[in-house]
């Protein structure tokens, strides 16, 4: 009998150095035991731009089927886009990863709105998939750089959408897991939908 696997793609995404490849580092150290395969990092030009990493997650089964759950990152810097799109392909579930900073502000908003059309072209809708926001860095108070209020940070990303959201921060490993657990559960329960 073929063994039945759904494969579950979450991609992390957002503005350069908002924390995507941070949230998958720190997953890949915490979580060694879930992890089947080795972190994958292309790296290209831009040295510090990851292509993408993935590590599948084995979740047990979900009716009668296996569950791997496979992360990417995709690189934040503006001329990547064409990278981006290619990584959102078949996409089955987003965590946005929003930049606390206060001079990053535009940034997460370009970067939402691009990911709003990078998915038109799939014919996707932000609106209908899986989506957790992260607002990132919040530990940055501390050292007494500028952070935006996280009411602002829900009026310029999430008003619309109104999707759970995370204050986090990569580094420390501050709602990491929170954020990735979220995620994966509103994705599963989203293609249990379709295996019905």
């Amino acid at each position: 009998m073929k063994e039945k696997v759904v494969q579950v793609k979450i991609v992390y995404y957002g503005p350069g150095r908002c924390g995507k490849t941070t949230n998958l580092e720190y997953i890949n150290k915490t979580y060694r035991k879930q992890i089947v395969s080795e972190m994958v990092s292309l790296k290209t030009h831009g040295d510090r731009t990851l292509f993408f990493d993935f590590l599948p997650f084995d979740m047990g089964k979900i009716k009668g089927y296996d569950i791997k759950i496979q992360l990417y990152t995709v690189p934040g810097q503006v001329k990547y886009n064409a990278t981006r799109k290619l990584v959102l392909r078949g996409v089955d579930g987003i965590v946005f990863v929003g930049d606390a900073m206060a001079k990053q502000r535009e940034k997460n908003i370009r970067s939402l709105n691009q990911l709003h059309e990078n998915l038109q072209s799939y014919k996707e809708s932000i609106f209908k998939l899986p989506l957790v926001m992260q607002y990132n860095k919040v530990d940055l108070k501390e050292h007494g750089i500028p952070i935006m209020p996280v009411e602002l940070m829900q009026k310029d990303l999430n008003s619309r959408l109104r999707v759970p959201y995370f204050e986090a921060s990569a580094i420390t490993g501050y709602n990491v897991a929170a954020t990735l657990k979220k995620i994966i559960s509103s994705t599963v329960i989203s293609i249990q939908k379709k295996l019905l």
